[in-house]
């Protein structure tokens, strides 16, 4: 496996990690703070819980895509696109994992079809913060 290779890669798991972690600390203080109820009791979120959650994770998921596009050796935009595939993907597998344990589908369900349009925005942000640069 060449440099780049690797360079792709570590970029990709960047951007996923960078949400992940966000995401989860967040999740944590909120619960915490006892302002979210413990994720054992799904059923106990309201639905400002869930806007809120979606809000901000939304928010970490456009954080993905900038990191991502920013680690990228080459070619950002194809980095952030795999990123927002691999967060459709476990999105997915999040709705398939909860679908019986909460009633409200919809907030999975919208992370997951959130995944790529956040991401490209992250990755958008990046590029053009990188060609006005140039352009100054």
């Amino acid at each position: 496996m060449n440099k780049n290779t690797l360079k792709s890669i570590g970029s990709v798991f960047a951007g996923f990690i960078t949400v992940v972690i966000l995401s989860v600390g967040t999740d944590f203080v909120l619960e915490t703070l006892h302002i979210f109820p413990p994720q054992s009791d799904p059923k106990a979120y309201l639905i400002w819980m869930l806007v809120l959650a979606l809000a901000y994770r939304s928010l970490y998921t456009v954080a993905g895509g900038y990191v991502a596009a920013r680690l990228a050796p080459n070619r950002p935009m194809r980095h952030v696109i795999i990123l927002g595939f691999v967060g459709i993907a476990a999105g997915t597998l999040g709705v398939i994992i909860s679908w019986n344990f909460s009633p409200d589908h919809w907030y999975p369900i919208s992370l997951v079809i959130g995944a790529m349009p956040c991401t490209w925005l992250g990755g958008k942000l990046k590029t053009r913060i990188v060609q006005r640069n140039f352009s100054v």
